[in-house]
């Protein structure tokens, strides 16, 4: 399976505030999804953040938000965002099958919404490194479980550079110049 910008969301589960301190990797997860959430703009790739019990937990990482120009927000109460009806609505008039999902908590959020999307017929691809959980042997056996049900794990950069899919286009000099270069050279950080 391969990504294409034209059929690709990018979905960030829960980034809040009142989540990340007790997070292992909380903060490398919300760069990573940030620079990729930058990249996904830059191609066209729209960007959906959830946000679970914001009035409970926070909101979402003032940092991540701020560094976005578009980004659609859902509120929910269900773990899984294809629980709620007007996530499952929007998502259905996207028309986006390919869904790149990252976020916190890997084993709960992340995974319920993964594997409803992968029922629901959508192809998911779990961004391993901005997929979190307070435990990282948690993590790892969300992306596990994800995998054994048809998710597809890739890091940010496969996804940006199958966004891409070739180095001849102005978008892809003005990716290498904004964010490409930056992230060779040194890691982003937004703290």
């Amino acid at each position: 399976m391969r990504l294409y910008r034209e059929n690709s969301l990018l979905l960030i589960v829960d980034p809040q505030t009142g989540l990340l301190p007790v997070i292992d990797s909380g903060r490398q997860a919300v760069n990573e999804a940030g620079w990729l959430a930058r990249m996904a703009e830059l191609v066209g790739v729209p960007v959906w953040v959830t946000e679970q019990a914001p009035e409970k937990i926070g909101a979402s990482a003032p940092e991540l938000l701020g560094a976005l120009k578009q980004y659609r927000l859902f509120c929910k109460q269900h773990f899984s965002a294809m629980g709620e009806a007007d996530f499952r609505n929007a998502l259905a008039q996207a028309g986006r099958p390919q869904v790149v999902i990252c976020g916190a908590e890997a084993h709960v959020c992340v995974l319920q919404t993964a594997l409803g999307l992968l029922q629901a017929g959508y192809e998911v691809y779990w961004l391993s490194e901005a997929t979190v959980s307070r435990r990282q042997d948690e993590a790892s056996l969300a992306r596990k479980r994800a995998a054994a049900g048809g998710a597809v794990s890739i890091t940010a950069d496969m996804a940006a550079y199958e966004w891409l899919d070739r180095c001849d286009t102005k978008t892809f000099q003005q990716a290498h110049r904004q964010l490409l270069r930056d992230r060779s050279a040194r890691p982003l950080t937004f703290f």
